[in-house]
């Protein structure tokens, strides 16, 4: 795993994750490691600056659906999301994942 990626595995992951939303951008990343769309966005991501909070879906089922429910953002993978102050503000899936663009976002959420 790369440097700057940090696994969210696990219910105290994902709510620390949400509660460090209220005080910055959080980025999350939710890829499958049997998809080559998500390999190649997570090759986008890995160019990213920011740090990444990652959920790998085939080790963490239950994490990316309570994902899902608490932003109302619809499953898919690959997937990346800035969270802040506890909600989703912006969201992209499969190839709209670019490090120049999710950069942008979580600049925009700061």
């Amino acid at each position: 795993m790369e440097a700057n990626f940090s696994p969210v595995s696990d219910a105290a992951a994902l709510e620390e994750l949400f509660a460090r939303s209220h005080t910055e951008p959080v980025l999350l990343f939710k890829h499958s490691n049997a998809c080559p769309i998500s390999a190649r966005a997570y090759s986008q991501m890995t160019a990213v600056k920011t740090p990444v909070s990652i959920v790998v879906v085939q080790k963490s089922r239950d994490v990316s659906r309570e994902v899902e429910q608490r932003t109302g953002v619809r499953h898919e993978t690959p997937q990346a999301l800035v969270i802040r102050n506890g909600r989703a503000v912006w969201n992209a899936s499969h190839f709209d994942i670019t490090s120049d663009v999710v950069e942008q976002a979580v600049r925009e959420n700061e």
